[in-house]
């Protein structure tokens, strides 16, 4: 077999697996870009929407009240069946107090937090829905309360990764994905330059050419975007998601994990109250937003991470001795592994919470996704005859001629994802049927 042949066979085959990844991922993908851009600008969106709640003026001269008072005014906003499970205080002047609560996880006969229940505990705990409590902290005035289900965000992330359907969708959405990183590569392999194929678009081309000329480079001008985008949504997907999780335990990648020994020893005195929690935290790690988490019972732990979603190296764990502040255990950047310093500035850039420019980024990224996806289905009803499938030609001999790094690819592929896995069975019996009728409806 010479080589321009078998160049040729190989061409076809990665062609007819381009055109099925789309097939499956396409529709989705669109789904999934128009939905996404609506997510990645969830900040501007909530400031117009919860501003009221996040945002306060301060008064001219006036200093923010200790936490405990704020912390006590949002527990008298709740059922008593709800227990503090973090607290966010303000990191500017004009942020407001966050309190969130939830259902109790707590063994029986711990408590929820030393500050003590207000008024609410004469309530009966009916409704145990997760919710924030945002407070003045200037007056500790309670500026309103939020089911967390009901945010605009939580919203957008359940439309953008399930459409609405709880877990009911969630697997398509995977499986698109697969299959978005199967069109990806065979995509770059078809665009790759050869002597009669220019890498860049030439001016004045019309027609399904034009079409194809910018789908390619646009297609691949976002290939680093693209792949990101995948892999970081597959990171935490179900079936997918476990896979990825497995290989990363077994290379020893996982992220640090507070080890569950520890515990605080009651010295006599009281545990620390919010505000020394809180100054011991800012002393350890100053200028960086924390959430609090309170200690539950007397060995209880006082607990601290970064809320600053902006910048990642302002990644750290932090657990204190309750009763005199000592740190038990810190992890900080210089801890995270490779996948966790990996994941922990992917996941933020594709949710776009690393700034504008990360909004911009993935706004022009998306607007290229849109025009590769719908250029692509403008080509293939260009190049379909009336009263055919439209298949690309495979030419005989095209499945043997896979290059031994194409079928390795392949395998390892389908071992991380599952559901890619059992759909390329799917396609390969459909192969096979429709690789029969073409046999026999050739003549004699």
């Amino acid at each position: 077999m010479n080589t321009s042949t078998l160049a040729a066979r190989r061409r076809s085959l990665f062609w007819r697996i381009h055109f099925w990844a789309a097939l499956i991922a396409s529709p989705f993908v669109l789904v999934a870009t128009l939905t996404g851009l609506l997510y990645i600008f969830t900040p501007q969106i909530e400031a117009g929407l919860y501003g009221h709640l996040e945002r306060v003026t301060p008064p001219v001269g006036a200093a923010m009240l200790p936490l405990d008072g704020m912390v006590l005014a949002a527990r008298s906003a709740v059922p008593a069946g709800l227990e503090i499970q973090s607290v966010l205080p303000p990191a500017a002047p004009r942020d407001a107090l966050k309190v969130s609560f939830g259902p109790p996880s707590r063994a029986a006969g711990e408590h929820a937090s030393h500050v003590p229940a207000g008024p609410a505990a004469a309530r009966p705990a009916a409704d145990l829905a997760k919710r924030t409590v945002f407070v003045d902290p200037y007056s500790a005035r309670v500026l309103g309360t939020q089911i967390d289900q009901d945010r605009f965000s939580e919203w957008a992330r359940r439309l953008h990764s399930r459409l609405l359907q709880g877990e009911t969708l969630r697997w398509m959405i995977e499986l698109a994905a697969s299959w978005m990183l199967v069109m990806l590569l065979t995509g770059v392999y078809l665009w790759w330059p050869q002597s009669n194929q220019p890498a860049l678009p030439r001016a004045g081309v019309r027609g399904r050419q034009g079409w194809r000329q910018w789908h390619a480079f646009l297609g691949v001008a976002l290939g680093v975007l693209s792949l990101a985008m995948v892999l970081t949504g597959i990171t935490w997907s179900k079936y997918a998601g476990n896979q990825v999780r497995a290989v990363r335990d077994w290379a020893g990648q996982a992220s640090p994990q507070v080890p569950p020994h520890l515990h605080s020893m009651p010295t006599g005195g009281p545990q620390l109250n919010y505000q020394q929690a809180w100054q011991r935290v800012q002393g350890l790690v100053p200028g960086v937003p924390v959430a609090l988490t309170p200690p539950r019972g007397p060995h209880g732990l006082w607990r601290a991470a970064s809320a600053d979603r902006r910048h990642p190296g302002n990644r750290f764990d932090l657990v204190l001795n309750a009763y005199d502040g000592s740190v038990l255990y810190r992890a900080g950047w210089e801890r995270q592994t490779a996948f966790g310093k990996a994941t922990a500035v992917g996941i933020p850039f594709h949710r776009g919470e690393l700034g504008l420019w990360n909004q911009a980024l993935l706004l022009v990224f998306a607007a290229g996704v849109l025009f590769s996806t719908v250029s692509g289905w403008v080509m293939f009803f260009k190049r379909r005859r009336a009263g055919q499938l439209g298949l690309p030609k495979l030419l005989p001999g095209a499945w043997r001629a896979a290059p031994l790094w194409a079928v390795v690819l392949g395998i390892g592929l389908c071992v991380l994802m599952p559901l890619l896995a059992l759909s390329t069975l799917v396609l390969l019996a459909v192969e096979i049927v429709l690789g029969r009728a073409r046999l026999r409806a050739q003549p004699a």
